[in-house]
């Protein structure tokens, strides 16, 4: 319908009708509401031939009460999650991502953040808030790759023989082996380069000794009560250490992810590590709830058990993919033999080699198989990146790859 000059005078002789139909209260209804509709064009309302209900006069009255910014009030709601990030607060962030599920700046703002959470799991002291972080963003389609082979054991057979593994990996058991520092890879060359060094000095008639004695008293001492963590901190500014130090963890982190492992995060500071009571230079932690549930009960299955072998075994796998061999992973070797004591009965020596055997073989052909992930892993560790950033990473490499 048009509004023109045209239509005025219908207006007002339906309004002077109206006037002389309508009871007194109806009339002061009716013109209170022309008093505040002064353009008869913007109350088109008034054009209905029916008389105005009381009801719909009371509407008209009414003023718009002043609203709150939805998007002000979710940029404040955000700001307050990004405190609790800030502050590694995983209980008060998932809490309030539980809690604003369906946030109004979620599109542009809250996909980004969400992932925000995970950073928050390294101070977090009760795993089980850990895992709902990640069972949370797996519900939310973040995570579509978490826990993907929870329940899947590569095809193969379960007697893995050295012969058996030298047909499928082209590799020698001892090259899985971890090996003390100075004895293989380049840190023989170290060591040879040390000792000729110190022979030089001592043909010069430059007496070390007395030097070279507290060096090694130092060293013995960083041994017996820091774990070596002085000389493995020294010894991760080497840039060819470093990087073997990162494929190592990157294979305990995709592994742990893949087999639907929490991770609570990724140490890569020595002296950090010391203080968090994590043996070795380095280190991911990661958690099993069944298995934990199931040791909890003076049990554990087999597909629990052999979950944890290959997240545990993951970090040798991951450097001999790469380097062709592995150095690290003894202090790995040691929490297997601690968890192989405790079954009932205890595996003994053959079956502990066998399924160390097996779950480097397991790991191995899972890691190469989706390696572009661990080549991600791998850059973003190495790039100082956060554990939320890592993982987005692998999700992104497996989404490119398939």
């Amino acid at each position: 319908m048009r509004w023109g000059l045209e239509d005025k005078s219908d207006y007002y002789t339906q309004k002077k009708k109206r006037k002389r139909k309508e009871p007194a209260n109806a009339m002061a209804l009716s013109s209170s509401c022309s008093s505040v509709f002064v353009k008869p064009e913007i109350a088109p309302h008034f054009l209905s031939p029916k008389p105005l209900s009381r009801k719909l006069d009371f509407l008209f009255l009414q003023t718009a009460p002043p609203q709150m910014s939805k998007p002000r009030a979710a940029v404040r709601e955000w700001q307050e999650y990004e405190e609790a990030v800030k502050r590694k607060d995983l209980a008060t962030a998932l809490s309030f991502l539980k809690s604003n599920d369906g946030a109004v700046l979620e599109s542009t703002i809250g996909f980004v953040r969400d992932w925000e959470v995970l950073d928050t799991c390294l101070n977090a002291d009760d795993m089980r808030l850990v895992a709902s972080a990640y069972a949370f963003l797996k519900d939310r389609e973040f995570l579509p790759n978490f826990g993907r082979f929870k329940t899947i054991v590569l095809e193969g057979p379960r007697d893995v023989t050295p012969a058996v593994l030298k047909s499928s990996t082209g590799l020698e058991v001892s090259k899985l082996s971890p090996k003390k520092w100075g004895l293989s890879g380049s840190s023989r060359f170290v060591l040879v380069a040390f000792l000729g060094g110190v022979s030089f000095l001592l043909s010069q008639g430059i007496d070390v000794r007395p030097n070279l004695a507290l060096v090694l008293g130092l060293a013995a001492v960083d041994s017996i009560f820091l774990g070596g963590s002085c000389l493995a901190q020294i010894s991760s500014y080497w840039p060819p250490y470093k990087r073997r130090i990162l494929v190592h963890e990157a294979g305990h982190l995709l592994i742990a992810y893949l087999m639907g492992c929490p991770i609570r995060g990724v140490i890569l500071d020595p002296i950090i590590a010391m203080q968090m009571g994590i043996q070795g230079q380095a280190g991911t932690q990661f958690w099993d709830e069944k298995m934990n549930n199931e040791l909890a009960q003076g049990r554990l299955s087999s597909t629990a058990f052999d979950r944890y072998c290959m997240v545990l075994f993951a970090g040798i796998a991951a450097e001999a993919l790469v380097y062709g061999e592995a150095e690290g992973g003894e202090n790995d070797e040691n929490l297997f033999r601690s968890i192989c004591v405790l079954l009932q009965p205890p595996l003994s020596v053959a079956q502990m080699s066998n399924q160390a055997r097996w779950s480097v073989l397991q790991t191995y052909n899972l890691l190469k198989w989706h390696k572009h992930a661990h080549r991600a892993a791998v850059k973003a560790l190495e790039s100082g990146c956060s554990l939320s950033i890592v993982i987005r990473r692998i999700e992104e490499a497996m989404s490119s790859s398939r």
